[in-house]
Formats: C-alpha cells, structure tokens, sequence
C-alpha cells in the first residue's frame, strides 16, 4: 500500500482532523464537513479512514527486541490519582547509570506509538518512561475515538500530579543517573512545558507542539528547552509569540523551530500528517539535545 501524505488531502480536511482529533467537533461533525472533499468515489467516512493512525504499519522497534528490556511498571503518586501506570523502557546492556527521559502521549493515552517512540529513546541509550494517564480510567482502550472520550473525563490536576510523580520516579530510579528529561507531543508537549514550570531540577524539557504556560508560569522555568512547532499549526502557533516573549523576558534558555510547511502532528509516523523530513531532524535535534544535558 503506498502511503498516503499531507499533500494527498485537501488543506481543509486536515484542518477538520485536526479539529475532530482536539475534540472541537464530533466524528458526526467531521463526517458531515469533509463530505464535500470527497473525491473519486471516496466517502467522507473512507477520508477519516484515511486519516488514521496504523500503527503496525509505522512500528520501528518490535515489541520483542532483543537490544531492550521494556516493561509496564505500576509506582505510587498520592497527590494524583493514587497510582500511575506506565511503559518503561532501557538497554538490555549497558554500564554505569543511564540519563532518564520521562514520554508524554497525545490525548489518547498511551498507545502503540507513544510506546514504539519509548523503545527508540532506549535505544539511544536512556531509560524512558511512558505512563498512561489513562490508568485511573482502565488504561488506553485500544481504540482512538474511545481514548479520546475517556480523555475528556480526567480531572487534569490529578492528571498533572500523575506525571509530576513519574518525573519523580526516574529522577530516583537506581539504574538512572539523576537526571530527567521530558519530550510530549501535542497535549504531552503542553504537559512537558508545564512541568518546566513546576519542577525546577527538570535538567532538559522537549515539547513538541504543545499548548504554552502563561507569561507568570513560564517566568518559573529553569530547564533548557527545545520547542519544536510545525509551519501549519494555526491553534497552536498563535501562542508562540507570547511565549517567546516570555522566554525571553525571563532570561530562560531555549531553542525554537518552526518546520515550514507541515503539519500539527508531523513526529507521528503513524497517520499521513507525518513529515518524514521534518520528524528526522527534529528527532536528530531531541536526541542530540538529550545527550547534551542529560550526560554530562
């Protein structure tokens, strides 16, 4: 099957994905706007389709690779939900302690790619740590459309607290060194750049397209940042020229990319939003900057 891309639909119809994906309009709604994109005999629910992620397809790290040890592991957390869930994953041989790096799903829990990018994070040598904020809930569900619901009902200070606590495990796990960094992608992205906020030993924070703290909030950082963004990225772009100020009212130090002409979304290999130029060098950059911050 030859993938599809970006450049295969309609500029609108990624903009009513986008929109049926943050939840501001129902699958009804987007079946009902996209009908009129339709084109060659494709239906608007063959769009969606389209639309959706295949993870299998885009795995890059089998579950049972033998250059890891990956595993679900349950740790407390008093002032969230009571306990978190999460994927952790490390070399299956390395020396001394190893930097640590703390994965932030979208807003649909922890799914196979949020578990496949855990896996190649521990291939360049980090512990990663990917919970689910979805636990409380009864986990991910295995559906994307039943994870975005289930999303909707978290109480997002229990939330909050729930991966305020997980950085707190890696930072005192014994295989680790210390040191814990932070990458999320879209709602994980907003959360990375709120536990900038809260945890001032965060030693590298990565969010990719995330929502911004407020000017007061982002005056609380003390961690390097990496802020990657996409070109086409309306809803979330248009906090970026506050924050910047922000960053920069404040002395705090950052690095910011705007990758010109793709799409919110553009790391996820799994769904044709992807940009595979784009997420190669933002990847290249994140590890890079990891390496940077959480060896030494």
């Amino acid at each position: 099957m030859t993938r599809k891309t970006a450049k295969d639909f309609d500029p609108e119809v990624l903009k009513l994905f986008d929109k049926y994906v943050h939840g501001d309009i129902s699958r009804r709604g987007f079946l009902a706007s996209a009908a009129k994109f339709t084109v060659l005999g494709l239906t608007a629910e063959g769009l969606l389709e389209a639309l959706n992620p295949r993870f299998a397809q885009a795995q890059q790290i089998a579950l049972n690779d033998a250059r890891i040890l990956a595993k679900y592991v349950e740790y407390p957390s008093p002032a969230g939900y009571g306990k978190i869930r999460g994927y952790l994953a490390q070399p299956a041989k390395f020396t001394g302690k190893l930097p640590t790096v703390l994965v932030v799903h979208e807003n649909r829990g922890l799914n196979p790619h949020i578990e496949d990018i855990a896996r190649r994070i521990a291939l360049d040598n980090f512990i990663a740590f990917a919970p689910d904020a979805l636990f409380p809930l009864g986990g991910y569900p295995g559906d994307e459309d039943k994870a975005r619901e289930l999303f909707k009902t978290l109480d997002q200070t229990k939330t909050h607290a729930d991966f305020i606590a997980a950085a707190g495990v890696l930072k005192n796990l014994p295989e680790g060194n210390g040191k814990v960094g932070a990458v999320g992608f879209c709602y994980g992205g907003g959360i990375v750049n709120f536990l900038a906020t809260q945890l001032p030993d965060l030693a590298a924070a990565v969010p990719f397209y995330g929502s911004q703290p407020t000017a007061e909030d982002t005056a609380k950082i003390k961690a390097p940042l990496l802020l990657h963004y996409a070109g086409e990225d309306e809803r979330i772009n248009a906090g970026w020229p506050a924050y910047e100020a922000a960053l920069k009212a404040s002395g705090i130090q950052y690095d910011a990319y705007i990758y010109p002409g793709v799409q919110h979304g553009f790391n996820n290999d799994t769904t044709p939003r992807y940009d595979e130029a784009a997420a190669k060098l933002a990847w290249q950059r994140t590890i890079g900057f990891f390496n940077e911050h959480l060896r030494s």
